[in-house]
């Protein structure tokens, strides 16, 4: 079993349960989903677009789903159906994997970092994290370096406020700032 999984199940729930005065392991905020996504905009080399979704497979471990404009918006010279983006929805085993490998070695190897901040946990208990880069996952080699790219993680708890989100978060190992 995954060791977040793990300490979930054994350390989590029963901290979460005394806190918050819940009776039933099931009333536990838990983890629904992680979505990982990344723009490309009006990114017109089809090889970069290619390079863009080969590596967030590599990093999600499944195949991402390219997401289309709605809308035509001439300023921005986009033509309805046209790719400018790409995501993978994470659940089950994969979300847990994906969240211990952020955790335990994307997080670490981001440049000057500080902590989260507790702000990023919106009101209904999940939080969103941008990453300016994707060479901070292990799986991109260092030959990606010239055609990095920018990428958004969002974990979806169920926990009904911000409070619960962000004590679920911080009991899994998401390094928040001290304060």
């Amino acid at each position: 079993m995954n060791p977040i999984k793990e300490k979930y199940i054994s350390h989590v729930i029963p901290e979460m349960k005394k806190k918050f005065g819940l009776s039933n392991d099931l009333a536990v905020p838990k983890i629904l989903k992680i979505i990982v996504h990344s723009g490309t905009g009006s990114l017109k080399d089809e090889a970069k677009r290619a390079a863009i979704q080969s590596s967030l497979a590599m990093i999600t471990g499944q195949k991402v789903s390219p997401r289309k404009a709605k809308k035509s918006i001439a300023s921005f010279k986009l033509r309805e159906g046209t790719v400018i983006g790409y995501v993978a929805t994470l659940r089950g085993k994969k979300m847990f994997d994906f969240l211990e490998k952020l955790i335990n070695v994307a997080i670490p190897r981001i440049r000057d970092f500080r902590g989260i901040e507790k702000k990023l946990v919106d009101e209904m208990g999940n939080i969103t994290l941008g990453f300016k880069d994707h060479t901070v996952f292990p799986e991109t080699g260092e030959e990606d370096v010239r055609g990095a790219f920018g990428l958004e993680v969002t974990i979806v708890t169920s926990g009904g406020n911000k409070e619960e989100g962000y004590e679920l978060l911080k009991s899994l190992g998401l390094p928040f700032v001290k304060g």
